[in-house]
């Protein structure tokens, strides 16, 4: 995807790798800064989810296993974008101490809210949206499908991308159905801090940024879903 070699571009110099971490729910690259992504694999079997060269990959700097966000396999490209996150340098003159959520819910007051990816806050976002759809691959309880999201995103006032469509490659196909005039978020801890995205019709990124990569490290390899994960800042960047 064109939009993964822009982020890319981005990045101004490379980094040695100091710890890799892949949890149940979270995967985290420490090279100049610590860098999550969201932890993607495909079903079983299990076989089909192997990683080239695992064992060695911190061997590689962190731009090389970058590389790996290119791929078809979801857990190498969920590696890959932990490792840009973890050689971005975020610019927090740009961003405001705001989670997702509170930006969704005054711009979304009212209106037809589109949400691509399930996120915890669903519930609440409901009662202030005149209608919401949830678009999930894997379905739970009251989420539409990929089918159905052909139909009812351009129909969507305001749109909340997750930073997991980077990984499975999914976004541009997504940013098709929008409409123009739509208020969009790319949201989730997986959103590379960078302007260039603003270039794609986003008008606001909403991820974090690490300040304790032990407090993080710890957190994830015990199974901590984002909620539980310490050591994390959440900021917002406006275009």
């Amino acid at each position: 995807m064109k939009i993964l070699e822009d982020i890319l571009q981005c990045v101004k110099s490379d980094s040695q790798i100091h710890q890799i971490l892949v949890g149940v729910h979270w995967t985290a690259v420490m090279s100049r800064h610590c860098g999550l992504a969201s932890t993607m694999c495909e079903p079983p079997p299990h076989h089909d989810n192997q990683v080239r060269d695992v064992g060695r990959l911190h061997h590689n700097s962190a731009l090389e296993l970058a590389q790996y966000t290119f791929s078809d396999r979801l857990l190498e490209a969920s590696l890959g974008l932990a490792a840009i996150n973890s050689l971005i340098e975020v610019d927090e003159s740009r961003c405001e101490p705001l989670n997702a959520f509170d930006i969704l819910a005054e711009m979304g007051n009212g209106k037809n809210i589109g949400v691509v990816g399930h996120f915890p806050f669903i519930p609440k976002l409901k009662k202030v949206a005149r209608k919401l759809w949830v678009f999930e691959k894997r379905l739970q309880e009251g989420d539409l499908s990929e089918e159905e999201m052909q139909h009812r995103l351009p129909r969507c006032d305001v749109v909340a991308i997750s930073g997991t469509t980077l990984i499975n490659h999914t976004f541009e196909t997504v940013m098709k159905l929008c409409r123009k005039d739509a208020f969009k978020v790319m949201l989730g801890a997986s959103t590379p801090m960078v302007p260039v995205l603003f270039d794609y019709d986003i008008d606001v990124l909403s991820g974090s940024r690490v300040i304790d990569p032990d407090v993080v490290f710890r957190c994830i390899s015990q199974g901590a879903t984002f909620k539980q994960v310490g050591g994390i800042k959440l900021l917002s960047m406006r275009t």
